[in-house]
C-alpha cells in the first residue's frame, strides 16, 4: 500500500504514538471480538508495522489489549468497546499533561497560573473530559458517511453508517 497521509495540523497536539494507538484500538474495536494480527492492523490503519508493534506492546502492558498466540492468535481488546474510552488509550501511551505549575518556572506564579496558561490548562481539561466520556463503541456507532479509518465495512454490530454503500464501493 503506497498511500500518503497528509499530516493535519491539529493532530500535532497529540503525539504520533497517541494517533497510532487510537487508530489501532479503533480497528480492534471494529473487528471485536476477533483478534487481528499486527500486519492486519498495520495495513488497515496505515501505521508502519515496526512502530505499531511497539505501540501494541505499550497497550498490552497497560491492559488495553491482549495478545493471543497460535493459529487464531493476534491482538484483541481487553474489554468490550463500550467499556474503553479514548482517554484510557491516550493515558496508556502518552498521558495528557495538565499544567499545575507555571511552565516558565516563575516563582511569583507557582500554582497560580497566568491567564494564558490557565486557559491552556482549561483547554486540556476540556479535551480530557471529552475523551473520558467517549467510548470506542461510540466512535464506531456515530452516524457518518465514512467507515472507521479505511474503506472496510463488515457485519460489526457497532458500525452504523447513515448512508448505505453502493455495490461499487
Amino acid at each position: 500500500m503506497d498511500v500518503k497521509v497528509q499530516n493535519v495540523g491539529f493532530l500535532k497536539m497529540f503525539s504520533q504514538t497517541v494517533e497510532y494507538a487510537l487508530r489501532a484500538v479503533v480497528q480492534l474495536a471494529y473487528k471485536a471480538p476477533e483478534p487481528c494480527t499486527t500486519e492486519q492492523i498495520a495495513e488497515a490503519t496505515m501505521v508502519p508495522k515496526a512502530y505499531l508493534s511497539k505501540v501494541l506492546q505499550g497497550l498490552s502492558r497497560a491492559g488495553i489489549v491482549n495478545s493471543q498466540r497460535g493459529i487464531r492468535g493476534g491482538m484483541s481488546l481487553s474489554k468490550s468497546p463500550d467499556e474503553l474510552t479514548i482517554l484510557d488509550v491516550v493515558n496508556s501511551v502518552d498521558p495528557i499533561q495538565r499544567i499545575h505549575q507555571c511552565p516558565l518556572g516563575l516563582k511569583s506564579h507557582g500554582a497560580n497560573l497566568c491567564p494564558l496558561h490557565r486557559r491552556m490548562d482549561e483547554s486540556l481539561a476540556t479535551v480530557e473530559k471529552a475523551f473520558a466520556s467517549t467510548t470506542l463503541a461510540e466512535i464506531l456507532a456515530e452516524p457518518n458517511n465514512s467507515a472507521p479509518l479505511c474503506e472496510r465495512v463488515d457485519q460489526n454490530p457497532y458500525v452504523n453508517l447513515t448512508t448505505p454503500r453502493s455495490p461499487e464501493n
